[in-house]
């Protein structure tokens, strides 16, 4: 046998003796006689009961409720607002092409913010593609979770993407959820 092979092989046997004597070592109390139960304290599992006649402790009162925290807001930085003004102008203009790169220059100030993807999703809804204004404001519902006027404004957009595919009844559920959320 390899030298490196039989220290190893040592080392393994020896470990695992000292594992398993362990076990005797930490295992369940041990009896003087065979025939008696050990006795309640030392069996596992068992719950014990207080004397008859003592008196229990008295219960913690219960924790009091922490105030639900505020709605989150959401707010277009100065950059990204600019951006935003900028592209709304050349979408009014006719210039979907140039709006679109405008805002995704402000996406890429503020990728999390809802009202960017918000304002993408109209820019493409006016451009004539609701199935991308649909995904956009999906992707704005989602970042704006615990925000409820920019979730109203996600749903709004929801609706208005589902009405330019035709999809009445869910358009309708929508702009439910959006009046829901924000009545106005």
């Amino acid at each position: 046998m390899n030298g490196n092979f039989r220290n190893t092989l040592t080392a393994v046997t020896l470990a695992a003796a000292a594992v398993l004597s362990g076990c005797t070592v930490y295992g369940p109390p041990r009896t003087t006689r065979a025939s008696e139960p050990p006795p309640l304290s030392a069996r596992r599992g068992v719950i014990q009961q207080p004397p008859a006649g003592a008196q229990r402790p008295p219960t913690p009162a219960p924790a009091p409720l922490q105030p639900r925290p505020a709605p989150r807001h959401f707010q277009l930085s100065p950059p990204a607002a600019a951006l935003v003004s900028m592209a709304q102008a050349q979408q009014r203009g006719g210039n979907y092409g140039l709006a679109a790169q405008t805002l995704e220059r402000a996406l890429s100030i503020e990728p999390r913010n809802p009202l960017v993807w918000i304002a993408l999703g109209k820019e493409s809804l006016a451009a004539g593609n609701p199935a991308q204004a649909y995904g956009m404001a999906r992707k704005a519902l989602y970042l704006a979770g615990g925000a409820p006027d920019a979730q109203a404004r996600a749903w709004g957009l929801i609706a208005a993407a589902l009405r330019a595919q035709g999809r009445n009844q869910a358009a309708v559920a929508a702009e439910q959820k959006a009046a829901e959320l924000f009545p106005q």
